[in-house]
């Protein structure tokens, strides 16, 4: 039976592992997305979202606790100010794990785990088809047609004077 085993040891010792994911939480916080391999993007979903949680209540206790986890003042900093602002309003899932084949050295599975809000590619998209409506562009369209020759009379007009 596997009682009590949540955690994946990743074939490290204990001080090891949470060393790894410390760094790999703080290049995640200051790169938005990084490439690992799949075992190693799962735990580090697990032990960077509680974080993520908490830096959108920012408080001295709620920082010193982030800090203890990820021992970097400036991915601490990194984390209140730009991820937490851009989080604020999200219940959870805070980040997004996409697989991308098999690396060629040892065919181990590799995937990229990125921060959901700072996908620039996802959310432009959103934004554009949003902006555009085609009853817009065709009233706006015949307007200045219909303006454009009384200003060129007005135009010539003047010149001649």
């Amino acid at each position: 039976m596997r009682h009590g085993k949540k955690v994946n040891h990743l074939s490290r010792q204990t001080g090891h592992r949470k060393a790894m994911l410390a760094n790999m939480a703080c290049s995640l916080i200051e790169h938005k997305r990084i490439n690992t391999t799949v075992a190693k993007a799962k735990a580090l979903k697990q032990f960077v979202e509680p974080l993520v949680t908490k830096s959108k209540e920012d408080t001295t206790h709620n920082r010193r606790i982030v800090f203890s986890y990820l021992r970097n003042k400036y991915a601490v900093t990194e984390l209140f100010r730009e991820v937490a602002a851009k989080v604020g309003d999200r219940p959870g899932g805070y980040t997004r794990i996409i697989k991308l084949g098999n690396r060629l050295g040892d065919n181990a599975d590799m995937a990229m785990i990125e921060l959901v809000d700072f996908n620039t590619l996802y959310n432009a998209t959103k934004n554009e088809a949003k902006k555009t409506t085609r009853r817009g562009r065709t009233k706006k369209a015949d307007a200045p047609v219909a303006e454009a020759p009384a200003t060129e009379s007005n135009e010539t007009s003047e010149a001649t004077e």
